[in-house]
């Protein structure tokens, strides 16, 4: 129960329901117009975590409407193996999107696996014309934790322009492009990281603090500005009186004495970044077909089978 009740703390299940119905309206229509947008997701090996991570996907892919194609591969499956299969892919036209679940073996190399996937296909965001079409401001496929990220701030604070927003953490999956996205909502913005002088000092001037630095608790009530909205994505498992237990980056219960909203740990950002995983589906498919919202409707197009 929140003991603090003028503070509030942001629902992301809640907000992740909301778009994932948002999907699901769209995939719709798209089905009407003869279209039916298929994610394709690579997981190599077995890696417990990867896998749940994969099942929740495809679950919600299906809640949504999207077709799911499983491409499950043995741990030891070579990197030219991996890259055919990729290929194969970016070249199949009822594919819209790929998604290879990381980390991958040690034996492959994940950035030359990244960079293989074709940009508009690349619904994870992480090929290099997508970073750099994001700091340009141009219409790509983002990175999805930041993007539900800044949907949640939205939610929550309405416009964001003129607000101070500190990022702690300077990652290519979340930190970077978390500041890219502020940057165009018109924040000023501050990344502070490992190397950062006065780190408590910086965080103290925020509006709007993301912590995604992978640290338990890192971020106490004497870094937070009074009234500061907070969005922690960090997901560390830590032991606490003999039992494991999940915590972000920030502490939580301190926090809630001081800030007007936060996220939790768990239930916050993590159901955000599959609903995005599946918005980002769905803006991959419309990527590749333009014209199709000037096109008549068909009727709906059979979810592709796995060869």
């Amino acid at each position: 129960m929140n003991s603090f009740p003028h503070v509030n703390i942001i629902d992301g299940k809640a907000a992740a329901a909301r778009v994932l119905a948002e999907v699901r309206d769209e995939v719709s229509d798209l089905k009407s117009a003869g279209l039916h947008p298929a994610l394709a997701v690579v997981l190599v090996g077995s890696d417990p975590a990867s896998q749940v991570y994969v099942r929740n996907k495809v679950l919600r892919a299906e809640e949504t409407g999207i077709c799911s194609l499983e491409h499950k591969l043995p741990a030891d499956t070579r990197e030219d193996a991996l890259l055919a299969l990729i290929e194969r892919l970016n070249g199949d036209p009822a594919v819209n999107g790929i998604l290879v679940q990381l980390p991958l073996p040690r034996h492959i190399d994940e950035n030359r696996v990244l960079q293989a996937i074709d940009p508009l296909k690349d619904v994870d965001g992480f090929h290099s014309e997508n970073v750099g079409g994001l700091s340009q401001g141009r219409e790509v496929l983002t990175p999805c934790t930041p993007a539900g990220c800044m949907r949640l701030l939205r939610d929550t604070c309405g416009d964001l322009a003129g607000k101070h927003a500190v990022v702690i953490g300077r990652s290519n999956i979340v930190g970077k492009p978390m500041a890219a996205l502020l940057l165009q909502a018109h924040c000023s913005v501050t990344v502070v990281h490992s190397k950062s002088a006065n780190l408590r000092e910086l965080c103290r001037q925020a509006d709007i603090v993301v912590a995604a630095v992978g640290r338990p608790r890192l971020v106490d009530a004497d870094w937070l500005k009074s009234g500061a909205v907070v969005i922690d994505v960090g997901i560390n498992r830590i032991d606490e009186g003999g039992r494991s237990r999940l915590v972000g980056d920030v502490n939580f219960d301190s926090a809630l004495g001081v800030v007007s909203a936060i996220t939790p740990v768990p239930g916050g950002v993590g159901p955000m970044t599959i609903a995005f995983l599946m918005k980002n589906t769905l803006a991959a498919a419309r990527l590749q077909h333009p014209a199709l919202h000037s096109q008549p409707k068909l009727p709906e197009a059979p979810c592709p089978s796995i060869s």
